[in-house]
């Protein structure tokens, strides 16, 4: 079973191609994506990285975790689900 991974505090330079090799080495990196803002369609500073088994994403998120990548300590943990809202719909007139 596959496993979500986010991953914060990255440098602005990071690519997803590094992003993909960096996890790579612990497993099968499904994919990679660097949030970006929509105003300025500069990176955000975070990611989300999906790996194909739940071992390899463990692995990598115990040894990424508080690593300097790019002249950043990487925050990096599982990534936990919110049900998205729609704020619009919130509202009841």
């Amino acid at each position: 079973m596959s496993k979500k991974i986010y991953v914060g505090n990255m440098s602005y330079n990071t690519s997803e191609d590094e992003l993909r090799d960096l996890f790579a080495q612990y497993g099968t990196v499904l994919s990679a994506n660097i949030i970006m803002d929509r105003e300025t369609r500069r990176p955000k500073g975070f990611a989300f990285v999906e790996m194909e088994d739940e071992q390899a994403a463990t692995a990598a998120i115990s040894q990424l975790n508080g690593k300097e990548v790019g002249g950043r300590t990487l925050k990096v943990n599982e990534s936990i689900a919110k049900p998205r809202t729609n704020s619009y719909n919130d509202y009841r007139y």
